[in-house]
């Protein structure tokens, strides 16, 4: 399967959030990384991969969570 790899303004554009807005709040906490984003070569470069945001994205929002102080959620 190929993936398609958005930087943080190209992923702002697909899911209407502001660049700084993922930058500082989503990442780490809603998306992570290994899952949502890589670090090419090591880098700074942070590249999200929209199959896993959007699949993300899309699931049930019913589920059972936990919403966490810093804005995460907890499955359990």
């Amino acid at each position: 399967m190929s993936l398609t790899y958005l930087t943080t303004e190209e992923l702002s554009e697909k899911i209407k959030y502001d660049a700084r807005t993922i930058r500082n709040t989503l990442k780490d906490s809603v998306l992570l990384e290994g899952r949502h984003y890589i670090r090419p070569f090591g880098g700074r470069k942070i590249l999200f991969i929209w199959e896993h945001i959007e699949t993300d994205m899309a699931k049930s929002q019913s589920d059972f969570a936990i919403p966490l102080s810093k804005g995460g959620v907890c499955y359990g």
